[in-house]
This record gives C-alpha cells, structure tokens and sequence, in this order.
C-alpha cells in the first residue's frame, strides 16, 4: 500500500499591511540596503538588489534567494525552509500613503510548523524593527 502526503495540506499562506512613516523609496532602501538593514536589525545582514543573487538576514535565521526588484515598490523573494519543495515565496508591495508607506506583504507556502514563529517575526521583529527604526529618526 502506497501512501502519499497532501504537502499543500501543511502549508499557509500570511498576508498583511502595515504603515511605515517614511516615502516608499526610504522604505525600500531600508529593504534592500544591506548597511540599512544593519542597522534596523543590530544584525548581520547580506542582501544585494540583483535578481538570482542570495540573501540572508538576521545572521542567517532568514535565508534565501531575491527573485524581483522594483525600486520604491516591490520585492520578492525565495525564503528557504531546510528541505522543503514547494517554494516560499515573500513579496512585499510599497505603495505611497498621506503617512508614508503602505507595505503589503504576501507569504506563501509557510511550513504549519512554523506559521506562528514567522508572523510573530513579520509583526515584531521585520516591521516592528522597522517601526522602531523610524520612530527613532524622528526623535533625533
């Protein structure tokens, strides 16, 4: 007897906005700069805005690989999780808003496993340390 594993049946997709105070550019180059990125995160970070190159963020707890980039609106990437065969795929929308930025984030194919641990850093440790990192300017 051959038993075969609905691989979609333990996959989620997350999808959200959040509000930035900051123009879609500044959002962006906070994105896709990796001396920025450094600096919102207190991390090591490797990220070049070429498609087909290789990034990771958080000194390698995110991984993967940068599909698109449109200056000051969208980013996607390839996020790996170890053996996995479907593709997760994150793109990230920047779209103009009387505050600053509208960021529309999509997060396919998410192991169930790990949903929980990757909203919680898309809310307080991506966003939130996006967030911080504006606050912070404007207090300067």
């Amino acid at each position: 007897m051959q038993v075969e594993v609905d691989t979609f049946a333990q996959m989620k997709d997350f999808k959200k906005y959040y509000l930035l105070p900051a123009p879609p550019e500044e959002v962006y180059a906070a994105l896709t700069n990796e001396a920025t990125i450094r600096l919102w995160t207190g991390a090591p970070a490797v990220m070049k805005p070429e498609p087909g190159t290789e990034f990771s963020l958080w000194d390698d707890a995110i991984c993967g690989k940068n599909l698109v980039f449109e200056p000051g609106k969208k980013i996607e990437q390839e996020w790996y999780f170890g053996d996995q065969q479907l593709s997760s795929i994150v793109t990230i929308k920047l779209h103009a808003h009387k505050s600053g930025t509208s960021v529309e984030l999509r997060h396919t194919n998410i192991p169930d496993e790990a949903f929980e641990e990757i909203v919680e850093g898309w809310n307080y440790e991506y966003f939130g340390g996006l967030e911080d990192f504006y606050d912070e300017k404007e207090t300067e």
